[in-house]
């Protein structure tokens, strides 16, 4: 049991302040609405030592893995609190476990399933929650949630491609730039001294190089300078709306990234919207979902008019087409779908089609990628050695005619 303190208002209008222990906060706002209060605020009690600083993170495969014991314990005849409790004995995220513990108490004391999900509902992702509440009331809960596993394990499989075939291509800039500055910063300077002494004109390229370094040298702080405002801008672009607009605007239109960017959005809306209404969770509140789930501020603007135009009665394709936001093939996938009824259908081979897409996008990115910074290097080093070696030429040729 967990201790909770509440602020309710009686009968009479005057506010009640206590402390009680219950299983979940949701059943002891139960249990103060039974007694007549009306619940203002609840919030767990926690000690001096409980506080966590930085909760441990609960990555998207152990809610994969949750979803799949689930259901397997389900369609073999397990009651869903043995079952939980088999799941909080196997899962070493001691987050996740007092999170399956207070899953488990919460439906002891009466509390639906989907109920006793929702109260933790950060955790999972926003289209989670609509599908299981629709298949508890339609008695397919393990089919649910073995979609649902299937569905974050593609999701997160999309999103570890996108990182690996970024991360060689990320290393090998961050190494140029390092070398750059190892090179403008230490090496550069020795040689600057040594040509000064000569006292001859040098050539142009030398010239160019020796006035790097004399930069570097006199400004050198604005190189942290420089690394400390594409901090704060990378910040910025991620946790302020404008920011996101911006960023999400940029991404779209930068050649072969936008369209990577474009393919990933469609192909995760059409899975969830696809996945939702197979469990029949009515479209408007599926888009809902998808618009949460976007992650791109251009798309979820254009998807707030298609659901209000959804809750109007004009279906999907239409509002869809009209945003501009997605290939033409999609759409007439959707129309297909929605005059033969296989709206569902029709939204799993969608995104199967554009997940496809994407891998091969994405292979085609890092060919192009890799080859290009690796020469973008060669050609920094190249004009180093050029200007270094033509120096050095120059300065020989003249001691022999002498």
């Amino acid at each position: 049991m967990t201790q909770f303190k509440y602020v309710v208002r009686d009968h009479d209008g005057n506010k009640v302040k206590g402390k009680r222990d219950a299983a979940t906060e949701e059943v002891l706002r139960w249990q103060l609405l039974a007694e007549n209060f009306v619940v203002d605020s609840v919030a767990e009690v926690k000690g001096f030592n409980q506080i966590e600083i930085s909760p441990q993170r609960i990555a998207a495969t152990e809610i994969m893995h949750f979803s799949r014991q689930i259901s397997a314990f389900v369609r073999s005849g397990l009651a869903i609190t043995d079952a939980l409790d088999v799941v909080e004995d196997g899962t070493e995220n001691k987050r996740f476990k007092k999170i399956v513990r207070q899953m488990r108490e919460a439906i002891e004391n009466g509390v639906p399933f989907s109920d006793a999900v929702a109260e933790h509902a950060k955790i999972f992702p926003p289209y989670y929650l609509g599908i299981l509440r629709s298949a508890e009331l339609t008695g397919q809960l393990d089919t649910a949630l073995d979609q649902l596993a299937d569905y974050i394990d593609r999701d997160h499989e999309a999103r570890h491609k996108v990182k690996s075939a970024l991360t060689y291509p990320a290393v090998i800039m961050v190494m140029s730039i390092l070398t750059l500055v190892v090179l403008a910063l230490f090496v550069l300077p020795k040689f600057a001294k040594f040509f000064k002494q000569l006292g001859r004109e040098l050539p142009l390229p030398t010239r160019m190089l020796l006035f790097i370094a004399d930069f570097f040298k006199n400004f050198w702080f604005v190189v942290p300078i420089g690394f400390g405002l594409f901090a704060a801008a990378i910040y910025l672009m991620k946790k302020t709306p404008r920011g996101k607009r911006i960023k999400d605007r940029m991404l779209l239109r930068v050649p072969l990234i936008g369209d990577i960017v474009r393919l990933a959005v469609v192909e995760r809306i059409c899975r969830i919207v696809g996945a939702m209404t197979s469990a029949g969770v009515p479209l408007p509140e599926a888009m809902g979902a998808a618009i949460v789930a976007s992650n791109n501020t251009v798309f979820a603007n254009g998807l707030a008019d298609v659901q209000d135009r959804m809750l109007e009665g004009e279906g999907i394709a239409d509002p869809i087409g009209d945003t501009g936001l997605f290939p033409k093939a999609a759409v007439q996938m959707m129309r297909v779908g929605e005059n033969t009824g296989t709206l569902d259908l029709q939204l799993a081979n969608c995104s199967d089609y554009y997940g496809r897409e994407l891998e091969f996008k994405l292979k085609k990115l890092t060919t192009l990628f890799e080859p290009a910074v690796v020469l973008m290097m060669g050609g920094v080093v190249g004009f180093v050695a050029v200007a270094l070696i033509s120096a050095m030429y120059g300065v020989f040729s003249a001691q022999k005619v002498g």
